[in-house]
């Protein structure tokens, strides 16, 4: 498991915030390149960050809107295998979107756009819910009960948290400079 059952730390659930953040800006980003970067010349980060591109008027205001919809999606899944827990769903998707708010103000001011806001909300709640879903779903799974416990299987899962751990680790350290590698943005 990669939360803790007994002890509260504020280390693990800063680093998962940290993850489920570039994990889901990287989801975003492939989503955005997929659906927004074959209709535009040159990607950039206002598709990210700047609320005047979430717009139902045009088609790539669609793609865009898609894009931020999907990226929930996938981040129910990654609500699934980083956080484990339903009961603390929907503090990180709110924490997320809370995030990303602070940072749309800081880029491009505050959102005024009611698509946006529509959006947003709708991704915290497709996020939340979901992720909900799939853990209470993963949580009431039958535990299997072996006739004999084996080192073995304390070794494996010891291996896979430290495993966990050090994806989360990679991620937090090499996520937007991966996106700006792979795809050809300007800042």
């Amino acid at each position: 498991m990669f939360y803790g059952t007994v002890v509260w730390d504020p280390w693990l659930i800063v680093a998962q915030i940290g993850c489920i953040q570039c994990l889901y800006y990287l989801t975003l980003g492939i989503f955005l390149e997929i659906l927004v970067g074959s209709r535009v010349s040159r990607m950039s980060l206002v598709y990210f960050f700047d609320y005047a591109t979430v717009t139902a008027s045009t088609v790539t205001g669609w793609c865009v809107i898609a894009s931020f919809l999907l990226s929930s999606l996938a981040g129910a899944g990654i609500l699934l295998y980083l956080i484990e827990r339903a009961k603390k769903c929907l503090d990180f998707s709110a924490t997320l979107y809370i995030i990303h708010l602070f940072i749309c103000i800081v880029y491009g001011g505050w959102p005024s756009s009611l698509t946006w806001w529509i959006v947003n909300v709708t991704g915290v709640a497709v996020m939340a819910l979901l992720g909900e879903y799939l853990c209470i779903k993963r949580e009431l799974r039958e535990i299997p009960i072996t006739r004999y416990r084996s080192s073995k299987f304390l070794y494996y899962s010891a291996m896979v948290s430290f495993y966990l751990v050090g994806v989360c680790i990679l991620t937090l350290v090499g996520c937007f400079s991966a996106i700006l590698m792979i795809f050809p943005w300007d800042l």
